[in-house]
Parts: structure tokens; C-alpha cells; sequence
């Protein structure tokens, strides 16, 4: 069969440069006996360097057209090939325990995407791959940054982040209008945050709502209009200052300050 046609609604670039799909690959060599998941195979170009490198490997691909060209261009992928959405499946029902995730994420998608390693944290050791410069540079800012946000904050606190190289967009086909990233996460020693996960969420949600505000304006959704904690000099700060540190204190803080009215947020008050 002939080559894949990049399909726009699924926000496909097929990458064409195969020393840039290399150098993808060779983001997990130091997981070398971990099974990998990549993400959105299209017509193989990034699964023909992980063959070299794992025996253990399985492509999710959702393009139906490209499901059969991958089946004929890649025989050692038999049984190993598997047609759906990424975001819709559960990664441990392939494998149990540790696996790495790697891909050159459709970018319609590739914040979920992240989202999503977040949920399996605990099984993914590394995750990495190419995807929107913009949103590589929001994973990967520093606090104090203007890229720095939400998905910057949530993966920070689990994975050390490297912003690897810049990818221009002649290297694709069709080309992109913005240019494109590579990063890798690796799991950091972190075994748990010493606050409410599910607050901690909340809160980094709460105040990057109004991010040019001070969190003294930004938290009251959580803490109310008139909070005696106001006093403390963390809510002199906007959200894009505080480093993860500091949004664990400040979401302990939230859970001993929060008024009776914040249960209906969603959030559980302590007692």
C-alpha cells in the first residue's frame, strides 16, 4: 500500500527527517529493559529506531488507514499493534507495571496527553517526544516565567523536565505553521507531596485562573473574600512565582483556612 495521507482533524504532521527521529528515540536509552508505549505511530518513522531498541514495544494509532500500512511495513510489531485513542485507554492493561511513553504527539492533543502520564505516574518512569514549542516550553518553564502554568506546576512535581532541541517545521509533512519541540520527563525521588493531592490541583487550577492577579485575589473562590491567612506574605505573590514548594504550603494552608462554603467547590473541608 502507498504512504499514509496526514489527516488535518487529527492533527497529524508525519515527521520525514529520520536523524531528528533518531534522536527521539534515543531519549529512553537510559531505560533500556523498559517496555515502551508510542503514541500515534503514523507511518512508522520513530517506530523503526524503537524496534531497534526494544523487543517490548507497543503503537497505539488511531488513524484507521494507518493501522494496515504499519501492519504490512512492520511484521515484528504483529499483535503488538493496537487501533484506538490513546487518551480513552488504560496503558497498564498493556503493561502491569513499568512502561516509558513516546511519540510525536498530534498536537491537538499532547497537553491531555501529558494529563494523562500524570495519571499513571506511579508506572511511567520517562515519558518523551516532540510536540508543539509553545507547549514544550510550558512544561518545561521555570517559575517566574510567563510560559510557567498549570501543566508547568503538575508535572514539575514528579518529573524533572529537559527541553532537549527546537524542530523547525520544514521537517514535516505536511508542515506546521509553529515549530515543534522535543522534551523528556523523567519520575523524580518524589513518593508524595505532603499535602491533598486532589487539593493541590484545585488550588494551582484556582490561581492560575487569574494569573496576573496575587493569589490574594486569585484564591478567593477557595478562602473567601475575607480570610484572616491573607496576612501571610505567600499571597503577596502571583501564581507564576511559586516554585512547587511553595504551592504545597500554600495548599496546606488552603485546607486549614478554607470556609465552611468551599465543600461546594468540590473540595472535602478538614475538620
Amino acid at each position: 500500500m502507498g504512504d499514509v495521507r496526514a489527516k488535518k482533524f487529527l492533527g497529524q504532521h508525519f515527521l520525514k527527517d529520520l536523524q531528528i527521529a533518531k534522536q527521539i528515540a534515543d531519549t529512553l536509552d537510559n531505560f533500556p529493559d523498559t517496555p515502551i508505549i508510542e503514541v500515534g505511530p503514523g507511518m512508522g518513522v520513530l517506530t523503526q529506531y524503537l524496534l531497534e531498541k526494544s523487543r517490548d514495544l507497543t503503537v497505539i494509532e488511531i488513524d484507521r488507514e494507518s493501522v494496515p500500512y504499519l501492519n504490512e511495513h512492520f511484521p515484528a510489531l504483529k499483535d503488538h499493534i493496537i487501533e484506538g485513542d490513546f487518551l480513552q485507554l488504560n496503558p497498564t492493561d498493556i503493561y502491569p507495571d513499568q512502561f516509558c511513553i513516546i511519540g510525536n504527539y498530534p498536537y491537538n492533543i499532547s497537553s491531555q496527553i501529558f494529563f494523562k502520564v500524570l495519571d499513571y505516574k506511579e508506572h511511567i518512569p520517562c515519558c518523551s517526544g516532540m510536540l508543539q514549542k509553545e507547549v514544550a516550553e510550558r512544561i518545561a518553564s521555570k517559575p517566574g516565567k510567563k510560559a510557567y502554568g498549570i501543566l508547568s506546576v503538575l508535572l514539575q512535581a514528579w518529573y524533572d523536565i529537559e527541553y532537549l532541541f527546537t524542530v523547525s517545521e520544514v521537517v514535516f509533512d505536511p508542515p506546521p505553521r509553529v515549530k515543534s519541540a522535543v522534551i523528556r520527563l523523567v519520575r523524580n525521588n518524589r513518593e508524595s507531596l505532603g499535602c491533598d493531592e486532589k487539593l493541590f490541583k484545585t488550588v494551582i487550577k484556582t490561581s492560575f485562573n487569574q494569573r496576573r492577579k496575587t493569589l490574594r485575589n486569585s484564591m478567593k473562590p477557595l478562602l473567601g473574600k475575607d480570610n484572616d491567612i491573607y496576612a501571610d506574605p505567600i499571597f503577596d505573590k502571583r501564581p507564576e512565582q511559586l516554585s512547587v514548594e511553595e504551592f504545597v504550603y500554600l495548599t496546606n494552608l488552603t485546607r486549614e483556612h478554607m470556609p465552611q462554603g468551599a465543600e461546594d467547590a468540590g473540595i472535602q473541608r478538614k475538620e
